[in-house]
């Protein structure tokens, strides 16, 4: 045997002394000590229960739950979630971890983190654990307040149309940042929400502003960013149950932290330097290649549509101007099509239809209210033929028809032709 030295002897006792103390938690009735170690190792029944999709797995008593992956996500899954619902009718509270290990073993900062994690965490009816699509085996503990009530454990792998959404919020603000940080609408929703989800920090920075020490200030923002996060969790989780019985005092604090928001805003007004709206719109590119990120369960697809749309959008002026380059060029270099010339049948044709076309259209305007009758009838030599044309009639006589036949017509064209041929003649000879 291996002898053991005084000075390690007394260490060994110490640290014995010192697991014993931290593993007693609790004391029953008859004074027996019960052990914290042994029941989160045991799990009040020492097995570890593997659960499967789409069956109801219902248990009383605190369990070892896990779950082995055995689908190999594909491009085909981007938007499936894997989900697990635990619900009972008493409440219950959840731990999440990787390996069914580190239910088993626990050591004094794992249990240091979960004794305070048991106190922030609220016990609730009704939770939802998200899975990883890439995650091999997940694991949890469940531990129900009350060992006589039932717990029923579902998992399930279903499309999410949630996904989609996410998506395509994302992509529409990632390539929209431009307009929406220039937006005045833009800036005073945006101010109006931040209001109302936010109203505790708005009074925080109010009260802070009041405060001499920079110390208190620092303490009273780490504290009100802190409460404020616990009260819309709450709030959320509790959203059905006061839109529902509350809904008054819901309506009531919508509206006056929106109007308040709204002065807030109003007051400051948008942004106008460039600076700020270029680091709104950053910022707006930012949230939105998150939201991209998140809407896809696969990472490389994630991953490989973030970089297509941030090549597409900083490429489009540099592909607009090569494109505008290349049209010039090629209409500096391309050959102009030769027009078509008309035929003197075409040509009368023309003429004919754009002649009446626009005598169409001054009868309309000189109908028309815009038109200043008095004023023209004063200028006229014949006011009663410009009255008889505005009525629908025609715009010439027949002794002008008769002399532009004659000079237009088949007659007045064989003329024309007779003296432009006599008159080159003269010019050759």
């Amino acid at each position: 045997m291996t002898r053991v030295r005084p000075g390690e002897e007394a260490g060994f006792l110490l640290l014995l002394t010192f697991w014993g103390e931290l593993s007693q938690s609790s004391i029953d009735k008859e004074g027996s000590f019960v052990r914290t170690w042994d029941m989160a190792a045991a799990g009040e029944s020492g097995q570890v229960v593997y659960i499967v999709e789409d069956k109801v797995h219902r248990f009383s008593t605190q369990k070892n739950l896990c779950f082995k992956n055995a689908v190999l996500p594909g491009w085909r899954e981007i938007w499936t979630r894997i989900q697990i619902r635990v619900n009972s009718s008493e409440k219950f509270k959840v731990k999440q971890v990787d390996d069914e290990k580190e239910l088993e073993i626990a050591g004094v900062w794992s249990w240091i983190i979960e004794s305070t994690a048991s106190m922030l965490k609220e016990k609730v009816n009704e939770t939802y654990i998200s899975i990883d699509l890439f995650s091999n085996k997940s694991c949890f503990k469940v531990e129900p307040s009350n060992t006589e009530a039932w717990y029923d454990v579902l998992l399930t792998r279903r499309f999410d149309p949630q996904l989609i959404l996410i998506f395509t919020f994302g992509l529409l603000l990632f390539f929209y940042s431009e307009t929406l940080s220039r937006s005045q609408l833009f800036f005073y929703t945006t101010g109006m929400g931040f209001g109302v989800l936010a109203s505790l920090l708005i009074l925080v920075f109010v009260l802070a502003r009041l405060l001499p020490k920079k110390s208190s200030l620092y303490l009273l923002m780490a504290g009100g960013w802190s409460v404020s996060l616990y009260l819309i969790q709450v709030t959320l989780r509790n959203l059905r149950f006061l839109l529902r019985e509350c809904w008054q005092y819901v309506l009531g604090y919508v509206t006056i932290s929106a109007f308040v928001s709204f002065a807030v805003c109003y007051k400051y007004g948008p942004l106008e330097e460039d600076r700020s709206i270029n680091l709104l719109n950053w910022a707006l590119q930012l949230i939105g290649l998150l939201l991209i990120y998140f809407g896809i369960q696969v990472q490389q697809v994630a991953l490989a549509l973030i970089i297509v749309a941030f090549c597409i959008k900083n490429l489009e002026r540099p592909l607009r101007w090569m494109y505008t380059a290349y049209k010039q060029v090629f209409k500096i270099r391309g050959k102009p099509k030769p027009r078509k010339l008309l035929t003197e049948e075409e040509y009368q044709r023309q003429g004919e239809v754009e002649t009446q076309k626009a005598l169409m259209e001054l009868q309309h305007y000189c109908s028309s209210p815009e038109f200043n009758a008095w004023k023209m009838v004063s200028r006229l030599t014949t006011p009663k033929r410009f009255a008889d044309f505005v009525e629908g009639k025609s715009h010439l006589n027949p002794n002008e028809i008769s002399v532009h036949e004659q000079e237009y017509g088949l007659g007045g064209l064989f003329l024309e032709d007779e003296i432009y041929d006599n008159g080159f003649d003269d010019d050759e000879s």
